[in-house]
C-alpha cells in the first residue's frame, strides 16, 4: 500500500464516516498489530507509521522473494546448458584435433587439448582452420631458424620449441593422435614464391616401443611422392639409432627423423644449409642441395569434410 493512502488514516480516528479505502488500511493495521503484541499499547500515529514500515518491508520482501525465486528458476536451467556445453568441450578436446576443437572457425589458432580425457593435462597446439578447408593439427613448422632441430630422443618424444613459430609437437603425442582413427597427414613447402604441397590419405606414428615407426600411404600433390622412401621406418636422433642398417644418419645429416639410408627428404635438417646435403630437403622437389626456408606437417582425420566458414 503506497504511503499517502496511508496517511488518509488519520482522519478515520476523528470522523464517523470511514471510506473503503481507510476500512482496508484499518484492517491491514489491525492485522499487523495482531502479530506484534508490542503495538497494541501504542498510539495510532505510531501504529501508522510502523504499519508504513511492515507494509514496505511487505512489499519488499514480496520483490525479493520474487527475484530469489527468479534466481533459483534460471540457476536451475543453467547446469542443464552448461553440462551441456561441458560434455560437448569434453568430446571436442578428447577428440584432440583441431577439426574438432575449431570447426566452422575463421582463423587459425592455439588452442588447447586434452588426449587423456578433461582429468589429464592439457596440451597446447596449433589449428591450421585454412588450408584445404581447415582442420588440421600442426606438428612441426621450419621458418627462421631460431629453433635448433638436432635433438636428443627424448625432446623428440616430448616436443620442444614454440608454436607459434619453429617446433616439433613431440612422438608421443603424435603416436597417441594418430591412433585412435584414420588420419591423413599433409606437408607444405615454400621457398621464395614457389610453393608445393604433398598429401598423404593415411598417416599414423607408432608407440615408442616401436621407436615410433612412421605409415604413410595414398599420395597427392605436386610435390613429389619424397616420403613414401620413408614408409615403414623407425625414428632416428642424435643419441638414438634404431636402423638395423647400423647407419647412423641422424648425426650425419643433423636432425632427427625416419631415416633410411638415408633420406629422400629431411624437414628437420639444418636450416638455410646448401652443402653437405644437410639442409631442409625435398628432393622431389628442390633436389639435395636447395634448403627450404618454410615448411608445415600436419595432420586431421580422414574423414574429416572441410568447415563452412561465416
Amino acid at each position: 500500500m503506497k504511503k499517502e493512502e496511508l496517511r488518509r488514516d488519520k482522519p478515520e480516528v476523528m470522523t464517523p464516516k470511514k471510506s473503503s479505502q481507510d476500512t482496508k488500511a484499518e484492517e491491514s493495521a489491525g492485522k499487523i498489530t495482531s502479530k506484534s503484541p508490542k503495538l497494541k499499547d501504542e498510539p495510532r500515529t505510531n501504529v501508522t507509521q510502523i504499519t508504513t514500515k511492515k507494509v514496505n518491508n511487505t512489499t519488499k520482501s514480496v520483490i525479493e522473494t520474487s527475484k530469489t525465486k527468479a534466481e533459483q528458476s534460471t540457476m536451475k536451467e543453467k547446469p542443464t546448458t552448461q553440462q551441456g556445453q561441458k560434455e560437448k568441450a569434453s568430446d571436442d578436446k578428447q577428440a584432440g584435433d583441431g577439426k574438432e576443437l575449431l570447426n566452422g572457425a575463421l582463423h587459425s589458432g592455439e588452442v588447447d587439448i586434452y588426449p587423456q580425457g578433461r582429468e589429464g593435462p592439457a596440451v597446447r597446439v596449433y589449428c591450421d582452420m585454412e588450408t584445404n578447408g581447415g582442420g588440421w593439427t600442426v606438428f612441426q613448422r621450419r621458418m627462421n631458424g631460431k629453433t635448433d632441430f638436432y635433438r636428443t630422443w627424448n625432446e623428440y618424444s616430448t616436443g620442444f620449441g614454440n608454436i607459434s613459430e619453429e617446433f616439433w609437437l613431440g612422438n608421443r603425442l603424435l603416436h597417441n593422435l594418430t591412433s585412435v582413427g584414420p588420419v591423413s597427414l599433409r606437408v607444405d613447402m615454400r621457398s621464395g614464391n614457389d610453393t608445393a604441397f604433398a598429401h598423404y590419405a593415411n598417416f599414423s606414428v607408432g608407440s615408442e616401443e616401436k621407436h615410433y615407426t612412421l605409415t604413410l600411404s595414398g599420395y597427392s600433390g605436386n610435390a613429389g611422392d619424397s616420403m613414401r622412401y620413408h614408409n615403414g621406418r623407425p625414428f632416428s636422433a642424435r643419441d638414438k639409432n634404431p636402423d638395423p642398417l647400423g647407419i647412423h644418419c641422424s648425426r650425419s645429416y643433423m636432425g632427427g627423423w625416419w631415416y633410411k639410408n638415408c633420406y629422400k627428404t629431411n624437414l628437420n635438417g639444418l636450416y638455410g644449409i646448401n652443402s653437405n646435403n644437410q639442409g631442409i630437403v625435398w628432393i622431389d622437389w628442390k633436389g639435395k642441395d636447395s634448403s627450404i626456408p618454410f615448411t608445415e606437417m600436419k595432420f586431421r582425420p580422414s574423414t574429416f569434410s572441410p568447415a563452412t566458414h561465416g
